[in-house]
């Protein structure tokens, strides 16, 4: 089928991601949820916010950011000391130079943290002076590191992980456009709701433009989201995949974007998980293999989410989807 047949099929309003498709590089959405934009034209420092930069890293890049602003300020207080001279320090007993920039990095941390053993103390105006500034900024970085670390932890999040790949199957004696998605921490998520857009790229007037499609599904919303879940959209008539060869899917630049969402009982708060397949993500004349079971006490169900992606071959005609 052509594609611009397509224009048959009522398509949306702008999404927000705008129709001049010349003007989008790549994909819209990246496969964690967020935009796939560079925003430019503002000083770097006023590009971000730095707060929800920190919420949103990863565990291991924020555990380095937190222990490299902690060893930098350190180093910083202690070249001030070392330049003011380490003999304003006392307990220090005749050492080396490089063991004298060792306590004076402990005196440092000690004093950044507030600890103070005792062992040694400042001696004099200048030394007492950035010590007193050091102990502040400590209190304020602790503050604003504890305030990270709670709002980390106690922010709502959807654990939700979705299939690698999109795929084309067979349903009710047709073809359905299939992905799967499951839960992965021991969170109890309610009320979900799935929505699917798809983006084509189609020549109109001699000049490419997005059209945005809502995709309809079987089933777009569950009570509970506590084992896999398959959302399917039937390729039917009214679908603007009907007839879509699979040379339409190799020649086109689509992207079918997904928006989960759901209600935390344990946050008592709504979360939202997203994420898009390109064209070239979509596996064709596939399904998926069941992911849980009974157990063998026939007493539990066991999901086994290392199979979220695992798929098997099937028959389908992939010249006339």
């Amino acid at each position: 089928m052509a594609l611009n047949n397509k224009k048959n099929i009522k398509s949306t309003a702008d999404t927000g991601f705008g129709t001049n498709a010349s003007s989008y590089g790549g994909r819209f959405l990246n496969k964690d949820g967020n935009p796939n934009i560079i925003k430019r034209g503002i000083p770097f420092f006023e590009r971000y916010s730095w707060f929800h930069s920190m919420l949103s890293v990863s565990r291991w890049r924020f555990f380095f950011t937190i222990l490299f602003v902690y060893i930098s300020v350190n180093l910083l207080f202690t070249l001030t000391y070392y330049l003011i001279g380490v003999q304003h320090l006392s307990g220090l007993n005749p050492i080396s130079e490089k063991e004298k920039f060792i306590e004076a990095f402990f005196f440092s941390t000690q004093t950044f943290t507030t600890v103070g053993y005792g062992r040694i103390a400042p001696v004099g105006v200048a030394m007492n002076a950035v010590a007193s500034f050091q102990a502040l900024i400590g209190l304020l970085s602790f503050a604003l590191a504890t305030g990270l670390m709670y709002g980390r932890f106690s922010r709502p999040k959807a654990y939700v992980k979705f299939s690698e790949n999109a795929i084309i199957a067979p349903f009710n004696n047709a073809t359905a456009l299939m992905l799967r998605l499951a839960p992965f921490k021991n969170t109890t998520l309610t009320d979900a709701i799935a929505k699917i857009t798809l983006i084509m790229a189609i020549k109109e007037n001699d000049k490419f433009v997005n059209k945005f499609y809502n995709l309809e599904l079987e089933l777009p919303t569950i009570n509970a989201l506590t084992l896999s879940w398959t959302l399917v959209h039937p390729i039917t008539t009214d679908s603007p995949l009907y007839q879509f060869s699979t040379d339409d899917f190799n020649n086109t630049k689509g992207e079918i974007i997904v928006y989960i969402k759901a209600f935390d009982d344990m946050f008592s708060n709504t979360v939202i998980a997203r994420t898009s397949y390109t064209f070239d993500e979509i596996k064709y004349g596939v399904k998926y293999v069941p992911m849980f079971y009974r157990d063998d006490a026939l007493e539990t169900t066991v999901l086994e989410l290392d199979r979220i992606n695992e798929t098997t071959a099937v028959e389908l005609n992939l010249e006339t989807i």
